[in-house]
């Protein structure tokens, strides 16, 4: 099919199998042949023919979570109560041990609520120097709530208590208050990474000890309880608060919750409000998330261990190295050689031959596994990655 021709429809009511032809428009508009997929989710279905590992939020809902989304049953959360919206928010409650939670919109929305309900403006939070919340926000923390960041660099995205000791501000009226210790698991930038629980519960007391509330951006928690065996509700224990997100490796299309005390979650409904993340008939999207909580965690370990493929494809390639030479959960970091070409260069050439990733720094690409890629596409990705890493540069540019 030509480049500007018409899409072609994606069926919507496709029954779920193992072998499956299905057609998907794609953004070269290209259509996927049958292949087979084992141990996917109920009412699976192949994204695209090309294969994208820009993200784990670029899946499409199954068959059965589009039914579930259109079955939903609504009311309008604003004036009283969205059923569907108050199940999902009473079973990620309970998933994670608090007494409360509350639906949002997106993952920055309830790390921003956070901090701005732990804090009091012109107050600071420590967070690790690369974690998500000061990268990928829009310093919304000072631009929404008038906070302040102070950031250490952790040993491969991972802090350590004794790093932290010395930075709690004294009380004096030329400096700020320290209100706050965030932390990211699995953390992003540091190719999923999983903290150490030990660590975790170390730098936690200390931070208790000392007065710190403590919040976690658990964006990605699913995959750190999925590769840890550790339940979410002990992983979180330490923590006041946590954010949680559906639309990544749980594969719904939006939304993310917060959850802690009732006192904490009363004041950040509020703060929803005043952000502008009141919703209406918000079933029509709690569904998706509800569903996936409900079906997608058990499948998890499949992306990861076509993570650590990837991984090992990637390493068999001379200019490709593993950011901090591990790979925990469902994230591919790769650094590039300078010597060779640039991670824009190298995104753009996989692109051209039906490989999608995101080039995140100047010399570093990042590759995520989800539920809409399967090992074989896996295995082509990998023969690509190689065949374009063995040719001369100019061949490249």
């Amino acid at each position: 099919m030509a480049l500007g021709s018409q899409p072609v429809p994606r069926p919507e009511n496709q029954v779920a199998s193992n072998t499956a032809t299905i057609v998907i428009i794609s953004r070269y508009n290209r259509i996927v042949y049958p292949h087979t997929n084992q141990h996917r989710p109920p009412g699976f279905q192949q994204m695209t023919a090309e294969i994208d590992l820009r993200s784990d939020t670029v899946t499409q809902p199954t068959p059965s979570m589009r039914q579930a989304i259109a079955e939903a049953e609504v009311g309008d959360a604003v004036i009283d109560v969205d059923p569907t919206m108050e199940r999902l928010e009473a079973l990620t409650a309970k998933i994670l041990g608090k007494e409360a939670a509350v639906f949002m919109p997106s993952g920055s929305m309830t790390n921003q609520i956070a901090l701005r309900v732990h804090c009091d403006r012109g107050s600071e939070f420590l967070c690790e120097a690369d974690c998500h919340i000061y990268h990928y926000e829009q310093g919304a923390f000072a631009q929404l709530s008038g906070l302040v960041a102070q950031t250490v660099a952790g040993e491969g995205g991972v802090l350590q208590a004794d790093q932290l000791k010395h930075l709690i501000r004294p009380e004096n009226e030329h400096m700020v208050r320290t209100r706050l210790l965030c932390l990211e698991n699995t953390h992003n930038r540091w190719g999923g990474r999983i903290q150490p629980q030990e660590t975790v519960q170390n730098i936690c007391d200390w931070a208790k000890e000392n007065g710190l509330k403590r919040h976690l951006d658990g964006a990605r928690l699913w995959n750190a309880s999925s590769a840890t065996g550790m339940s979410p509700k002990d992983l979180v224990e330490p923590f006041d608060s946590v954010s949680v997100c559906f639309s990544k490796g749980l594969g719904a299309p939006v939304g993310s919750a917060l959850a802690g005390d009732s006192s904490f979650i009363l004041e950040a409904r509020r703060a929803r409000k005043l952000f502008g993340g009141g919703m209406r008939q918000a079933g029509i999207i709690a569904a998706g998330a509800l569903h996936a909580l409900e079906q997608h965690r058990d499948r998890l370990q499949e992306d990861h261990d076509n993570a650590q493929r990837l991984r090992d494809g990637c390493e068999a390639c001379g200019p490709l190295s593993i950011r901090g030479g591990r790979v925990d959960t469902n994230i591919v970091i790769c650094e590039v050689d300078p010597h060779w070409i640039s991670a824009d260069q190298l995104a753009a050439t996989l692109d051209e031959r039906g490989v999608r990733c995101l080039a995140i720094d100047p010399q570093a690409i990042r590759f995520v596994t989800h539920l809409d890629v399967n090992t074989s596409q896996i295995e082509s990705a990998c023969d690509i990655i190689h065949a374009i890493t063995t040719q001369p540069v100019a061949s490249l540019s």
